[in-house]
């Protein structure tokens, strides 16, 4: 890849993501305004229009309050939400003496591209994954599992570090913290609305039976498909800010080391064995891989692995290994076992998947395969 093709990328994705967080910000107010429509329409029976200009006049006055209670929000996650993140996953940090050559690796790599080098901690399980976290050079932390520094070799660990520093010296770390942090604002506003509107009711006096009629149905059905309609765009919104981030991730790793088969390697090593089950989804959105998806993977926040490595072999000059690569603790794969119930059909060793790349895979001039490093 040109490297003027990857920062218009990078360029262009940072003023989309910004819109789309201040979006995200917005959605605080339509979450407001839902609750100052169901306030008037639990107080008074009125028509619909009546109802939403006393809602439009109730609004205005209270954007100061909602304004500075996710303010409030956003500073203490903005200071706090390491913290949070080490108790949430269990991960602690690490020293120079508790893994010399990790912090060699990193620091190489940081070298190379001037930038200060982040915090190292490791998260105690057998899964393969990492992500990167923080918000400004004070606070930036990379994070790997336990089972990915036993897993991968010198040169994929190299890698893996490469990806999570592209994340960070493209300010995709920011975007990510931030939007799970805004996020959580408009999670916790709608299920203040919510819980009001299911108990607000049991307070009403008799005048229930005429509030049932005239607009105040109306307005209360139109409070909640617009709590329900911001939290829905909040969780997309979230969403679209990582999936194109992986590739520009990826290829900033092979920038980085220029070996794009050890991103390869890395990538094939991760897929299947990445789910963190301690780790809540705003976490797994953050990390190198993400297992998890909604229905049809409509709502995945990382592209498929085969994708990734397919990204990696047309632009980025990698060749996938002509063998399986053993992953300590499990079986060896074969291309022509059946899957075991439960287990992923198509994943990298997959006869179905080895053939369609096998068949894209390039045969003519391959270079030889490159040697293992130290930790190989």
């Amino acid at each position: 890849m040109a490297a003027f093709g990857i920062y218009t990328h990078i360029r262009a994705n940072r003023v989309r993501s910004a819109l789309l967080i201040a979006g995200l910000f917005l959605l605080v107010y339509v979450l407001v305004f839902a609750g100052a429509l169901a306030g008037e329409a639990l107080a008074a029976n009125a028509p619909f229009d009546v109802l939403v200009r006393r809602a439009l006049d109730g609004f205005v006055t209270t954007i100061p309050v909602a304004t500075l209670a996710a303010l409030a929000w956003i500073g203490i996650a903005y200071f706090f939400h390491q913290k949070i993140l080490g108790a949430i996953t269990g991960s602690h940090d690490i020293t120079r003496a508790d893994a010399p050559e990790l912090y060699a690796l990193l620091e190489n790599l940081c070298i190379s591209r001037g930038l200060r080098t982040p915090r190292l901690a490791v998260m105690e399980t057998d899964a393969l994954n990492a992500y990167a976290s923080g918000l400004n050079e004070d606070q930036y932390t990379v994070t790997v599992t336990r089972g990915l520094l036993a897993t991968l070799n010198r040169a994929e660990i190299e890698a893996v570090l490469a990806h999570e520093l592209t994340h960070i010296r493209n300010r995709d770390v920011q975007l990510m913290v931030t939007a799970m942090i805004i996020a959580g604002v408009v999670s916790f506003f709608g299920e203040m609305l919510f819980r009001w509107l299911r108990f607000a009711p049991m307070r009403s006096s008799s005048r229930d039976n005429d509030r049932k009629g005239g607009g105040a149905a109306l307005a209360i059905f139109v409070a909640l498909v617009l709590a329900v309609l911001a939290w829905v765009l909040s969780i997309a919104i979230r969403f679209s800010l990582s999936r194109s981030r992986e590739y520009l991730a990826d290829a900033g790793a092979v920038e980085l080391t220029k070996n794009p088969d050890a991103m390869i390697s890395a990538l094939l090593k991760i897929s299947g064995h990445s789910d963190v089950p301690a780790a809540p989804s705003a976490v797994m959105e953050m990390c190198i891989d993400n297992p998890r998806t909604g229905f049809s993977s409509l709502f995945a926040t990382h592209p498929p692995i085969g994708d990734r490595i397919d990204a990696l072999v047309r632009y980025a000059g990698g060749h996938l290994p002509s063998e399986p690569l053993p992953v300590p603790g499990t079986e060896p794969a074969t291309t022509d076992a059946a899957p075991e119930p439960g287990t992923d059909a198509g994943g990298p060793w997959s006869r179905r998947w080895r053939d369609r790349w096998n068949a894209r895979r390039p045969t003519d001039n391959q270079p030889p395969p490159r040697k293992r490093g130290p930790w190989g």
